[in-house]
């Protein structure tokens, strides 16, 4: 079977659930390999966790370079492995860092690049990419007639299934040019720490808008009964009422959840274009007429300050 590169996209070794979503998509169409880079050694769980997954091999690219400089080092060692495996596609995370990565390889390779897919599938034995386009308002279909197919896929596109497999461990020897050390990592600040998971790998995100009114504690102590993530609206970002990260939408972060709770939230179509792909949508708004309702598969016209409390209560009284 042809094989599928996939980059497994990691914290200190601990693989994160999108890199498991793309293996499930790789083996759709072909053999899956993940290609682990850190300065570090490849740990045993993460074999472990990768091979339940379907990966059949893992190509360990173990350099500081990468982890010192930007990610040029990262696309070029993408580059020496694509030329020498022939891959028929490579996966890799729609996060920023992983959509540079993924231009570059693209540009390096000679290839077509397809970003944000929705969808992968194989149509007459080619990776054909679904991608939701215009708001939601369009559904489209591409395919990559150039090269080797780079395709970065949203979170939460699929859910991780696994098949194990016994991976075999392969290291690989890259050589860096001297433009890829050309901007070097001076510092790093870590975040800090939160029991919520992650905004864009979240199952279920609550997000608040301008009808919160700056008042988020509903909204969070829904996401938390929840065991959510929280969000938020470019509107409630640009008053201060939440850090930029939280913000879902346009110009903030992209989430496609099982779940979706849009809290006082009008749905202007930069908010929309980054979470209409989200299995199941719930809104909450005083504006019978919101735009939001239109996206809805339930919608609750409502005050959030007594709706999302009472909700809140009933979960909690179910857990007891």
């Amino acid at each position: 079977m042809p094989e599928v590169l996939v980059l497994v996209d990691h914290l200190d070794g601990v693989v994160r659930r999108s890199t498991l979503e793309l293996l499930t998509i790789a083996r759709r169409l072909g053999e899956p390999s993940a290609v682990y880079a850190s300065p570090d050694p490849l740990p045993d769980e993460t074999v472990r966790l990768l091979g339940e997954h379907g990966a059949r091999a893992v190509y360990v690219v173990q350099d500081e370079t990468v982890e010192q400089f930007s990610v040029a080092p990262l696309a070029e060692a993408l580059e020496q492995l694509v030329r020498s495996t022939t891959p028929t596609v490579v996966l890799i995370g729609s996060t920023p860092e992983g959509k540079e990565v993924a231009a570059r390889l693209a540009v390096r390779t000679d290839s077509g690049l397809l970003t944000d897919a929705v969808g992968v599938d194989v149509v007459d034995g080619a990776a054909v990419t679904t991608h939701s386009a215009f708001g939601g308002g369009y559904e489209v279909r591409a395919r990559v007639t150039r090269g080797t197919p780079v395709i970065t896929v949203k979170p939460n596109t699929v859910e991780p299934v696994a098949e194990p497999a016994h991976p075999e461990v392969r290291p690989v020897t890259t050589t860096f040019s001297d433009a890829a050390r050309s901007a070097r990592v001076v510092a790093r600040q870590p975040r800090e720490r939160s029991a919520r998971p992650e905004l864009t790998e979240a199952s279920v995100v609550v997000s608040g808008g301008r009808g919160t009114g700056g008042d988020f504690a509903p909204v969070e102590a829904l996401a938390d009964a929840l065991g959510a993530a929280v969000g938020a609206s470019k509107a409630a970002v640009d008053s201060g009422w939440a850090p930029h990260s939280f913000q879902v939408g346009q110009t903030g972060k992209t989430v496609s959840p099982q779940l979706y709770v849009a809290a006082g939230i009008s749905g202007a179509i930069q908010h929309r274009a980054g979470m209409q792909t989200s299995r199941a949508i719930v809104a909450v708004n005083r504006d019978p007429d919101a735009p939001i309702f239109e996206l809805a598969d339930l919608g609750v016209v409502g005050d959030l300050h007594t709706v999302l409390p009472a909700v809140t209560e009933e979960i909690r009284r179910r857990e007891r």
